[in-house]
């Protein structure tokens, strides 16, 4: 098991990638929430068993801690939506296309849940078996919300 300095260096951009999303880019709230996610951790990781990767179980302490948040706080916004199936060339040709700030800004006009999905996999690199453990739906479902999300986001670039 790597030390917790280690676990921070590798796996804070994830993890506050992730939150940046949930919070809809809230960046005082993602850097709170990232910090204290590694907090529990530090005091939590003996009580890991590994029956997910690191990073995932990261993300479900900062979705929790998000959520407590959000329900203690009522000026964040959060929703939540279900959709439903393929991917891979608009990626690429997105990133190509535009600049990475031009596409996260895109992205903000997604709802949240599809936002998460196209944080996770374009920022965090996470496969989608990983991201729908984070997010608590099938891989089947994060596939389906990403493609969607690519569709989307090039409805915006076509028609903007």
């Amino acid at each position: 098991m790597q030390n917790i300095e280690e676990l921070y260096q590798q796996y804070f951009q994830t993890v506050y990638k992730y939150v940046m999303c949930l919070s809809n880019g809230n960046i005082q709230t993602s850097e709170d929430i990232t910090s204290e996610t590694f907090m529990i951790a530090t005091e939590k990781i003996s009580g890991f068993k590994g029956n997910c990767k690191i990073s995932v179980w990261l993300c479900q302490i900062a979705k929790f801690l998000f959520y407590k948040e959000v329900k203690k706080n009522k000026r964040l916004k959060f929703s939540d939506i279900d959709e439903l199936p393929d991917m891979q060339n608009i990626e690429e040709n997105l990133i190509e296309k535009e600049d990475r700030l031009k596409i996260l800004k895109d992205m903000q006009k997604l709802d949240e849940a599809t936002r998460s999905v196209m944080y996770l996999r374009i920022m965090g690199d996470l496969s989608f078996d990983e991201i729908s453990e984070i997010i608590g739906k099938s891989p089947n479902w994060a596939r389906v919300t990403y493609f969607r999300g690519k569709e989307k986001l090039k409805e915006v670039n076509d028609n903007g």
